[in-house]
């Protein structure tokens, strides 16, 4: 699993969840995490969420630390599993700065939407879009982001995809030292 924090600012508006989009860019090849900071806007047109789509739901942050995982497999299920496990590691990479909640797949602070996520699948691979706000200014549902509690992206980012890919890898050696049931 490659792993890679992008340092140049980049705009997230759905484009970005797509087959290769990290080979194609920046010559990682294979399973890969990587995490990047920039605004998000996402029209609806390439908004993955059927549900959002229909309720109109405007996704729209000013700042976010973003996260890319692709997976070379065509598990959209496995992929909804893996996106779960996501939510579950950057809550507990924040966990003792604020009272985080995971539901689902996205995490609150009380009321305040603190990320979005979302899984899909492609006919070569799965991919999650994962990310968190870091300024609140202007979203369109109440939020709470990474300068409310004074925590800085870019090392949250690197202990994220740290614990990520330790658990991709556990879980295929988990799997592979283990007899079958006679």
């Amino acid at each position: 699993m490659i792993s890679a924090f992008l340092p140049k600012k980049i705009r997230y508006t759905g484009k970005q969840l797509s087959s290769l989009w990290v080979y194609k860019n920046f010559g990682l090849l294979g399973d890969s995490i990587v995490a990047f900071i920039g605004s998000c806007n996402i029209p609806f047109n390439l908004m993955a969420d059927v549900e959002d789509v229909r309720g109109r739901h405007k996704i729209y942050s000013s700042l976010m630390l973003h996260f890319i995982i692709e997976h070379f497999d065509g598990d959209l299920e496995k992929a909804v599993l893996r996106q779960r496990l996501m939510a579950s590691i950057v809550k507990e990479a924040l966990e003792g700065v604020c009272g985080l909640r995971r539901r689902g797949d996205d995490l609150y602070d009380g009321n305040r939407k603190l990320s979005i996520s979302v899984a899909t699948a492609s006919p070569v691979s799965t991919m999650i879009h994962f990310a968190v706000n870091i300024e609140t200014k202007r979203t369109p549902v109440k939020t709470a982001g990474l300068n409310d509690y004074k925590i800085s992206p870019k090392p949250l980012a690197l202990k994220v995809m740290e614990a990520y890919t330790e658990e991709i890898q556990g879980i295929k050696q988990a799997r592979s030292k283990v007899n079958w049931i006679k």
